[in-house]
């Protein structure tokens, strides 16, 4: 089971790469208010996961990027997700705010958020 999670693992990651969507082009202007909203946010993620896979598609659409914290390889990510986020699931998408730190699961809750910020 550990081998064909391995093979399909290998085989999104190359059809996302080949079929990798474009992402949006602004002014330098826009882009910098962008890149600084995005500081506050990190994505804990494995690389081969599907759902994970779909969320990091949505950023590049959005031209956002912000710290993918892997948290399958990582010990420090996994911690900080299990405590942060009280489990250990992925994508999981932390987002700093004057209020506090929010932890969001669910790759379409995920996109939805991205699509609404960042459009």
């Amino acid at each position: 089971m550990k081998v064909i999670r391995w093979i399909l693992g290998r085989i999104i990651l190359v059809l996302n790469f080949v079929f990798s969507p474009r992402g949006v082009k602004r002014s330098p202007e826009a882009q910098q208010v962008v890149d600084q909203k995005a500081a506050q946010l990190a994505l804990y993620q494995f690389e081969a996961c599907p759902f994970c896979v779909k969320v990091r598609r949505a950023m590049k659409r959005q031209s956002v990027q912000f710290d993918l914290r892997d948290a399958k390889n990582n010990a420090q990510h996994r911690s900080e997700l299990e405590a942060g986020g009280g489990q250990v699931k992925v994508p999981c998408l932390r987002i700093e705010t004057d209020e506090g730190t929010k932890w969001m699961y669910e790759s379409s809750d995920i996109v939805a958020y991205l699509e609404k910020e960042f459009a």
